[in-house]
């Protein structure tokens, strides 16, 4: 949830971390802080609000350079958003500075034990009761940091990742994660630590992520120290080499990332099936299917969990699986999978979607998946991720960095990868014709193209958004691979214009929504040729009837439903399966839209945080 920055090295500390909080924004904006040790002091500033707040309240009070720091900006959970209980957080002494992304669980308990010894606290934090705890066993045990940072971190239950520094040895960094990201970067005689690799890239692209579990000693001029935190066992770091791009999380000249987003979508769909799908051929080439295949042949169902809009994109691909390839499919929520006993079977396989790879329910539910003998399928976006390393075998979806918290290219990109996987399987089953199969394929390669014709609607939908952006409520509805699509229109206009809307079946309008209709009500219809299209024209006829303000998702051509629609929004023809792929970028756009005119901040909508990775 929230964004954690250090710097140890030969640099000035403060334009690194203050660079780097600014490129981990997405993940929390309650407010932020840093801290600057000179060799002699630390020096603190906090805020409530944005990093940008931040940087100006902090170049007018700290007027010293360091070569060590640390920065967070915070999504609140333990306390109200303000600049007590922002971080950094002091011990008592004020010998000991950390940082912490996740939640301690039992903090209470520690709390109520570090106040009957004489501790005092200034904020509501959990973060501030784990970093007196940690000083109290330093004191208590006579050890050194690296040592009480251990020793404490086996009292706590929670998830974290943590930063800390004593000012007393001022050329070491103390680091530990369980359940919440964290990477160091490897420079030259420097380190660099963060949530993820994007506060550092420029510097350097070598980098070690740390399992759960494990903590790191940084030092200047020395390697990294790796140790287990449960039994001090030695462990090596693996460093990766990363592909990130510096020009991937800049702007690039767009208004918002979330625009930037949506228009990489043709080029983000292409990455995620090139070198996989080779149409002339008839191949679908995937390794970590290719190298498990019996286990989806042999499967008696999928099992697909994800929260959001990977869960929207689950709910695409069990339309997908269950109609190309027969295999039986549940969609779940892992937050909700994880904690009504499920029946889980070694026969079974789990597809987990997530986004960051990081997503704290997901990673509970393939954890219990793996437990009950099932077989783990990852789908997530961020090499080296958790996701990544817990799961048997999986997929990237190569959609690049996704900086706007509304997801976008991770929707496209994901169904992209779980079609590659469910046309593998129907043509390994015979599910399919080989004409169809190459037809499938050959649909597929060419849907980048017809994105990019999609986004020609562009401006159309800015006109629509303007006679709609004062709306209060807004139904979406959609039948069969478009339900989803629905779902997923409805959420993006929900969490970033914070205009009330559902998604529903259309053919279920009729059992309560057609009650909420009137000339007030903006209805989003997609209508597309192929899948139910006469029964969904009915449903419009029943809105029009009622007088309610219908916006048409149609196939280009259509005739029929624009004589009964207010707006209508075509897109290229392409097969129903395929559909999704095109028609949820109308309502992308329509959500950007509607959010930029009614002065929403389109990229760090309120509330929200990119990452999920408490629960």
């Amino acid at each position: 949830m929230c964004g954690i920055v250090g710097y140890i090295g030969h640099r000035d500390a403060y334009p690194v971390i203050i660079k780097g909080l600014q490129r981990l924004e997405y993940r929390g904006y309650d407010s932020a802080g840093i801290v600057l040790f000179d060799g002699k002091e630390t020096h603190l500033s906090k805020t409530k609000g944005k990093v940008e707040d931040l940087k100006k309240k902090s170049e007018a009070t700290i007027a010293v350079d360091g070569k060590l720091g640390l920065g967070h900006t915070r999504w609140a959970t333990h306390g109200v958003p303000n600049d007590v209980n922002s971080h950094p957080h002091y011990s008592n002494s004020g010998d000991l500075v950390i940082i912490h992304n996740g939640i301690i669980e039992n903090y209470e308990a520690i709390k109520k034990a570090l106040i009957e010894r004489g501790y005092t606290f200034e904020s509501d934090t959990d973060t501030e009761v784990l970093v007196n705890l940690i000083e109290e066993v330093k004191k208590k045990e006579g050890v050194k940091l690296g040592k009480a940072v251990q020793i404490a971190l086996n009292q706590v239950v929670g998830a974290y990742a943590i930063a800390v520094f004593d000012k007393n040895k001022p050329d070491e960094i103390v680091v530990a994660k369980l359940g919440s990201p964290l990477a160091i970067g490897i420079g030259e005689n420097e380190y660099f630590i963060a949530s993820d690799a994007s506060p550092f890239i420029e510097f350097t692209n070598n980098a070690v992520y740390l399992e759960d579990e494990e903590m790191a000693i940084i030092r200047i001029g020395k390697e990294i120290k790796l140790r287990k935190i449960k039994d001090d066992a030695i462990a090596y770091p693996n460093i990766l080499e990363l592909q990130l791009n510096l020009e991937e999380i800049e702007k690039g000249g767009y208004d918002h990332f979330m625009l930037k987003e949506i228009y990489e979508q043709p080029r983000a769909i292409m990455d995620t099936y090139r070198g996989r799908l080779l149409a002339d051929q008839g191949i679908i080439r995937m390794a970590g299917i290719d190298q498990n295949l019996e286990k989806f042949l042999n499967a008696n169902r999928i099992i697909i969990v994800a929260c959001g809009t990977s869960w929207h994109a689950g709910l695409v691909a069990e339309y997908i699986f269950e109609d190309l390839a027969r295999i039986p499919v549940e969609v779940e929520y892992a937050s909700e999978f994880r904690y009504r006993n499920p029946v889980i079977t070694e026969n079974d396989v789990l597809i987990a979607i997530s986004q960051s790879g990081e997503t704290a329910d997901t990673l509970a539910a393939i954890k219990l998946a793996k437990e009950k003998g099932a077989f783990v399928f990852g789908v997530c976006n961020v090499v080296g991720s958790s996701i990544a390393r817990e799961t048997h075998a999986g997929a990237y979806t190569h959609a690049g960095p996704e900086i706007g918290v509304a997801s976008t290219k991770a929707f496209t990109t994901q169904i992209t990868v779980l079609t590659l996987i469910a046309l593998k399987l129907a043509h390994e089953k015979g599910m399919l014709s080989e004409s169809k199969y190459h037809e499938y394929l050959a649909e597929l390669e060419g849907v980048p193209a017809k994105v990019e014709k999609t986004l020609l609607s562009n401006e159309l939908v800015a006109d629509i958004s303007e006679i709609y952006k004062d709306s209060t409520n807004c139904l979406y509805l959609g039948r069969g691979y478009n339900f989803p699509v629905a779902l997923e229109g409805a959420l993006k206009l929900k969490e970033i214009s914070y205009i009330h809307a559902e998604g529903y079946p259309a053919a279920e309008m009729k059992h309560g929504p057609i009650a909420l209709i009137d000339e007030q009500m903006p209805v989003v219809v997609i209508a597309t040729k192929k899948g139910h299209y006469e029964k969904v024209v009915s449903n419009i006829q029943e809105i029009k009837s009622r007088s309610g303000r219908i916006i048409a998702i149609v196939t280009e051509g259509d005739k029929t439903v624009k004589e009964l629609a207010d707006h209508v929004l075509e897109i290229p023809e392409t097969s129903e399966s395929l559909s999704p792929l095109l028609t949820t970028i109308p309502l992308q756009l329509l959500s950007y839209h509607i959010a930029v005119m009614r002065g929403c901040n389109v990229d760090q909508p309120r509330n929200l945080a990119k990452s999920v990775t408490v629960e």
